[in-house]
């Protein structure tokens, strides 16, 4: 699905940027999103975003940018101590300073191409439940609390390619610091 900008010519798909969790940390949020998702609606593992719409057209200088920041990153501890209700679904909270920093820097950098909602404040999340009734993520809320506290490491960073469905990778960038 290519979007098309002002002068009718096709953009490329928007790319979006996850955090890598180790496999532990992966493996329990995956089966809890596998758990309390939808099915119909789970199109993806689990993950933390960081951006949600990155220029298509930059895939090359993101490319860059992410090699460069992961080869001078260790991996990032992480505690999820608390859930966040969407209303609709339930998220885990993630508080990972190295993370946010991390973000920051690549925000900085593209500050003029990104989206109203990628500018704003990142409080990175793991979402376990959408699109769900209120008194379903409720009681789920109530199940996810008690697996509290939940302790990891972002290993790295993933880029990924929107279009309109399930995502497709487009590249995976380890912590090497």
């Amino acid at each position: 699905m290519s979007h098309h900008s002002p002068s009718g010519a096709p953009e490329p798909d928007p790319l979006i940027m996850t955090a890598l969790f180790d496999p532990q940390s992966f493996d329990l949020l995956d089966g809890l999103r596998r758990r309390y998702f939808p099915a119909a609606q789970n199109r993806v593992p689990a993950h933390a975003t960081l951006f949600h719409h990155l220029p298509g057209d930059d895939l090359r200088a993101i490319v860059e940018r992410l090699r460069a920041d992961c080869a001078a990153t260790a991996p990032l501890p992480f505690t999820m101590a608390a859930t966040r209700f969407l209303g609709r679904g339930v998220a885990y909270e993630i508080d990972c300073p190295g993370l946010v920093k991390l973000r920051a820097g690549i925000a900085a950098a593209w500050k003029g191409r990104l989206t109203a909602q990628d500018a704003q404040g990142y409080r990175p999340h793991a979402t376990i439940q959408n699109k769900v009734s209120g008194e379903e993520a409720r009681d789920a809320r109530v199940r996810l609390d008690a697996l509290l506290p939940i302790t990891g490491t972002v290993v790295g960073l993933a880029l990924w390619h929107y279009r309109g469905g399930p995502w497709e990778e487009a590249g995976r960038f380890v912590f090497e610091g």
